[in-house]
């Protein structure tokens, strides 16, 4: 099936995995569309990994439908789904430690074929982060933490994605990183129209820069609404941005919460 104007670029529907006989996500259905960028919060272990896995093809759904501009996309490979776009960011970086910077930036656009935009491809990625450029000979594996997420951000904008799934940037950062690393994802968005879905336990970072979120719980989505709205919610504002302050806390607090199961 072709899609059309109304056609999300991504949807999810009634998506269900497993990690052995544990089901890790439950009926989880979300939708992305062309321009935005679309987050997903939940505490440690609310299977939001699971979710960017089971989308780009490391793990096979048991039930449900992934659609990529209306076509179904479940359970192809990994290497075919980012053919057709889908390009994750993964937790942790795993950019390549021994290679260099430009080549772990050139092992990102291993799907294409046209150098000429592979090379300005490449120059648009040091514009973004001329951190990348200057240090461009250097091994990726001496680099900053910020630095190699700011190369795991460009490696995925190599392979020119029709959707660019993050997985935690936050993650091991400073405020001060953090902060920088959103501005970029909000400039890739606006100026270059990188559609995005994110996931992320730093709720307040990631609504700042998202028009829609998701919230998983144990596996669940559990409420869901544009990012203006979820922010002023006393719900989130309580049980999730409150949880920033003090993470254990209120994310057993969170748990607790019986009325949103």
């Amino acid at each position: 099936m072709s899609a059309d104007a109304h056609t999300p670029l991504l949807k999810v529907d009634n998506l269900e995995s497993f990690y052995g006989p544990i089901m890790a996500i439950r009926g989880v259905s979300l939708e992305v569309h062309q321009g935005q960028i679309v987050t997903v919060l939940g505490a440690n272990g609310a299977g939001k990994t699971t979710l960017l896995k089971t989308i780009s093809g490391v793990m096979d759904p048991e039930k449900g439908t992934v659609a990529l501009k209306g076509d179904e996309i479940q359970g192809s490979a990994p290497d075919a789904i980012v053919r057709k776009g889908v390009v994750q960011v993964p937790e942790g970086r795993e950019i390549f430690p021994i290679l260099s910077v430009e080549d772990n930036l050139k092992m990102g656009a291993f799907t294409r074929s046209d150098r000429a935009e592979i090379a300005a491809d490449m120059q648009l990625v040091y514009e973004y982060f001329p951190i990348l450029k200057e240090r461009r000979t250097q091994e990726a594996g001496t680099l900053s933490g910020g630095q190699q997420q700011m190369l795991a951000i460009g490696r995925g904008l190599m392979a020119k994605p029709n959707i660019m799934l993050l997985d935690e940037p936050s993650l091991g950062l400073s405020p001060l990183l953090v902060k920088e690393i959103f501005t970029i994802i909000r400039r890739l968005n606006e100026e270059q129209n990188v559609t995005m879905m994110l996931v992320e336990q730093n709720a307040k970072v990631a609504l700042d820069v998202a028009h829609y979120g998701y919230v998983m719980e144990l596996g669940r989505i559990v409420m869901g609404g544009e990012a203006e709205k979820l922010q002023k919610s006393k719900d989130i504002q309580e049980f999730y941005l409150g949880a920033q302050q003090d993470s254990q806390r209120g994310q057993r607090r969170w748990k607790q919460r019986k009325t949103w199961r």
